[in-house]
C-alpha cells in the first residue's frame, strides 16, 4: 500500500478518494441510471472522474499526478461506488416505473410480479376475409 500512495497520507486519501471522489462517483452512478442510460456509461465517467481525483491529489496535496497504480486503484473504488448506485436507482425505478410489472426484492434487485408471469397477453387481429 506505501508503494500505491507513497506520498500522501492516510487522512489526504480518505478525504479526496473515500469523500470527496466517493460522494461524486455515488451522485454521478445515480444520475445516469436517473436519466435511462445504460450500464457502460458509469464505467466512462468513473474513468474520468478517477482523472480528477488524481489531479485533486497533485494540486492540493502535492501528490504524484501520472501514477497509474494509484489511478487504477482510485478508478476502481469510483467503479465500485458508481456501480452500486447505479443499480441502486434502477431497482426503485423497474419497482416505480412499471409497480404493475415488477416488484424490488432488495436494494439491488427486482423481479417480474408472479400474478403477471402467466396473464396471457391480447393479440390484436383483423378479420380481412369478411371484405
Amino acid at each position: 500500500m506505501d508503494n500505491l500512495y507513497a506520498e500522501e497520507s492516510w487522512l489526504q486519501i480518505l478525504l479526496v478518494t473515500g469523500v470527496l471522489g466517493g460522494g461524486a462517483a455515488f451522485l454521478a452512478g445515480r444520475a445516469i441510471a436517473t436519466t435511462w442510460r445504460p450500464f457502460w456509461n458509469v464505467l466512462i465517467y468513473m474513468a474520468m472522474l478517477g482523472a480528477a481525483v488524481r489531479f485533486v491529489h497533485f494540486a492540493l496535496f502535492e501528490g504524484a499526478l501520472l501514477s497509474p497504480a494509484s489511478y487504477a486503484a482510485d478508478t476502481l473504488y469510483l467503479i465500485v461506488l458508481g456501480s452500486l448506485a447505479w443499480r441502486m436507482t434502477r431497482a426503485a425505478q423497474m419497482a416505480t416505473q412499471y409497480y404493475w410489472l415488477y416488484e424490488r426484492t432488495s436494494p439491488l434487485t427486482w423481479r417480474q410480479k408472479p400474478d403477471t408471469m402467466s396473464a396471457p397477453v391480447a393479440v390484436a387481429t383483423t378479420d380481412r376475409s369478411a371484405t
